[in-house]
């Protein structure tokens, strides 16, 4: 018997987001395609065709989240003065000969220029105050979350195609290929409105706070605080889990991609679930759940090497990806509209400082024993999940 009502709901998901949202929906879907053909395995090519260690493959991913740091607040800024939508498009721009890069480096040295550009973020603060203003604000995590499962949706199949191609026409193409489709991604934000923050008419500190004022805040030095302690978390084990895979496991690119493809099905699936909880019970809630579900998969994965028990762990594991539409939901709407992105950019700026540490950090635990990197994860997830039941979102 066919359920009709599958589709419905499927197609009752969209209602959330107007044209600009859905254009902004279909370029995180190219763009989202084209950074999971390499973004998977990338770690393990670094290693294996580079001949990075496992210190190296920290170092160059604390570079590109010191370069996002760097320009989160330069994005925020840039957004609240000029056209949100051209700070957007140059996101896209600036990815654009990072896979080149790639695709050209003889050694992991020479991947530093392409680190330092993937790590250009002028889209995080940007977007976050963009759908901000042209969301339904009663459904603002819902809509966060529909949008990050974009990226989620993108990311299903090209781990899986990208190990593919990995193996059987080498990374070369596979980059190449990444450079188009962000090429595709850029070009579709061309279609979707202007938008400017609305001007401050009153400078009355009553009326609107500068940022430096409300980074004294208590509320925001507590978000900013909880934000940066789950990103540390995050980028501490991420990087490391396809190598953890090759290296104790002796699974190749295609297993890998494969695990990753069922990993972001799951961030899909789980992140718009996530969202419609968070709308409904609290923000604080969903956070709770996902750190809970983050943590029970790597010590599932620490446990067993049987794919199918680790397909189950890789789609649990997906939820972790949500983490940032969560934040952007929380953060998003606590700022003035004249000063949003900007205002935006310091929790998401302190989020990315923390991750240049964990990256390292990660790479140095796992140089140790990988077994002491995932348990220490483990732990520290647990310890978030109580500590995002206090939080006053």
């Amino acid at each position: 018997m066919i359920d009709y009502e599958k589709p419905k709901r499927f197609s009752s998901l969209f209602k959330v987001l107007n044209r600009d949202l859905r254009l902004i929906f279909a370029s995180n879907l190219v763009g989202a395609f084209g950074d999971g053909l390499y973004a998977y395995l990338l770690p393990k090519y670094m290693t294996d065709a580079l001949g990075a260690s496992s210190v190296d493959v920290g170092m160059l991913y604390a570079l590109t989240s010191l370069t996002a740091a760097l320009t989160l607040i330069v994005a925020g800024a840039l957004a609240d003065k000029y056209d949100r939508k051209k700070i957007m498009i140059a996101g896209w721009v600036a990815w654009l000969p990072a896979p080149l890069i790639f695709a050209f480096a003889r050694d992991w040295i020479q991947m530093v220029p392409g680190m330092i550009l993937w790590g250009f973020w002028l889209g995080g603060p940007t977007s976050t105050a963009y759908i901000v203003k042209a969301a339904d604000e009663n459904k603002l995590t819902l809509t966060f979350t529909v949008l990050s499962s974009a990226w989620s949706l993108g990311y299903i199949f090209s781990p899986a195609i990208g190990g593919y191609m990995a193996g059987k026409i080498g990374m070369q193409t596979v980059f190449l290929t990444s450079f188009i489709l962000y090429a595709l991604a850029a070009f579709t934000l061309v279609f979707i409105s202007s938008q400017h923050a609305k001007p401050i008419k009153h400078r009355s500190l009553n009326d609107y706070t500068s940022p430096l004022q409300l980074l004294k805040t208590r509320k925001l030095v507590a978000v900013s605080a909880f934000f940066a302690a789950t990103m540390f978390v995050m980028m501490m084990f991420r990087p490391f889990v396809p190598k953890f895979l090759a290296d104790i496991y002796h699974y190749g690119d295609a297993e890998i991609g494969i695990l990753g493809s069922i990993s972001f099905a799951g961030s899909a699936v789980l992140g718009i679930a996530l969202g419609r909880f968070g709308d409904k019970y609290g923000k604080k809630f969903a956070l709770a759940i996902l750190m809970t579900l983050c943590g029970s998969s790597l010590a599932l994965m620490l446990l067993t090497g049987n794919f199918y028990l680790l397909a189950l762990a890789f789609f649990f594991m997906g939820a972790s990806y949500a983490i940032w539409s969560l934040m952007s939901a929380v953060i998003g709407p606590m700022a003035p509209e004249p000063m949003r992105a900007m205002w935006v950019s310091i929790p998401q700026t302190t989020s990315m400082f923390a991750s240049i540490l964990a990256s390292y950090l990660g790479g140095v635990l796992y140089g140790v024993s990988p077994s002491i990197l995932f348990t220490a994860t483990i732990l520290m997830t647990a310890a978030l999940t109580l500590t995002s039941l206090f939080q006053k979102f």
